[in-house]
């Protein structure tokens, strides 16, 4: 059987709506400002800004799941809606996943769907179970930073016509620990990329050499993800049937999780064959603590080295600025060349 094709929502255009909801966590009074003015940034960009009524955070959620997944399925289904970022993540938007009429969503225009953390609880699902496809990477409260050389705007990417071609590589820089100060400095726009460093590969035997992957991308946040692997949320298998018969470059954000917590989810994960058409493993960089001596390399090693496939580490594909905006589900090659001094995602909007 041929493979059916992913499809990709029409390119942004100056005039187009996006949509602003929060389907976990809302913003609280202290960062509002940083809200409006990621949204003010959008329309200056030419976009019509639809913000919705569910981004406020009155707990550790915008609203009642119900009112959540009501919203979220509007901007969804409404066709003058051409793209949908969230605030943020949060912490439980798990919640509204069976509230998600997907089926409906697959027979819609497809719209773009941007964010990670635990935006990937419902992001990953809806490119897994319809084959639309969507963005890993930057959140509405990231838009106003300018992007370093190498790194492309999520804006930008939801910009690119289908059958086009983005190209992105490490700046070799990434901010080394904390968030910026929204309260108090809502407006900022560039990133503090204080650290030097790029990717590492840390499959066993093949530690520091080159290597170039193929496939294409599904993944998202550990933490979050972890808990849909093998379920009809998180059917990897699946979708490379239908989709990737080239295989998969599986993505992992690792957020907050010390590395016992992660070394434990990602064993769980390759028992419930997440990995099984994996031709590649992307790890992002975190800041997230080893213990006993037992560092995130190791716990990735520790549950995934047994898959024989590529594992490259310290990503820009996670909670660690900057961030790679990712297409999930596009034809991508990553080009690992530390000698050469190479390290770069290609993707393909075919």
């Amino acid at each position: 059987m041929a493979a059916m094709p992913i499809r990709y929502p029409a390119p942004l255009r100056p005039g187009d709506h996006i949509g602003v909801t929060s389907p976990s966590s809302g913003v609280g009074d202290a960062l509002w400002g940083r809200f409006t003015y990621a949204v003010q940034c959008l329309r200056d960009r030419g976009f019509e800004v639809v913000v919705g009524e569910l981004n406020h955070a009155p707990s550790h959620v915008s609203g009642t799941r119900e009112a959540r997944a009501a919203e979220l399925m509007a901007m969804l289904l409404d066709p003058s809606i051409r793209a949908v970022v969230p605030p943020w993540g949060g912490e439980t938007g798990i919640d509204l996943l069976d509230l998600l009429d997907l089926d409906a969503v697959a027979g819609a225009e497809p719209t773009w769907c941007v964010g990670f953390s635990d935006t990937s609880t419902w992001l990953t699902p809806l490119t897994l179970t319809t084959g639309i496809a969507t963005i890993h990477g930057q959140n509405l409260m990231d838009t106003p930073y300018a992007v370093p050389d190498g790194i492309l705007h999520w804006v930008d990417v939801a910009s690119t016509p289908v059958g086009g071609e983005l190209v992105q590589h490490s700046p070799g820089r990434f901010r080394s620990g904390g968030w910026d100060d929204y309260a108090g400095n809502p407006t900022i726009s560039r990133m503090t990329l204080d650290g030097r460093g790029t990717w590492t590969r840390i499959d066993p035997g093949h530690e520091g050499e080159p290597v170039t992957l193929t496939g294409r991308v599904v993944g998202g946040c550990v933490e979050t993800v972890g808990f849909l692997a093998g379920g009809r949320f998180g059917d990897t298998n699946a979708f490379a049937a239908q989709h990737a018969p080239e295989g998969l470059l599986v993505v992992l954000d690792i957020c907050e999780w010390a590395s016992y917590d992660i070394c434990r989810t990602l064993h769980a994960m390759r028992l419930h064959r997440f990995f099984d058409a994996a031709t590649g493993v992307l790890v992002s960089r975190t800041n997230a603590p080893g213990r006993d001596g037992f560092t995130q390399h190791d716990a990735v090693r520790d549950a995934l080295g047994m898959l024989g496939v590529p594992i490259l580490a310290d990503v820009e594909c996670g909670h660690v600025a900057p961030y790679l905006a990712l297409v999930q589900g596009a034809s991508t090659t990553v080009v690992h060349d530390p000698e050469a001094g190479t390290y770069t995602v290609t993707q393909r909007l075919a």
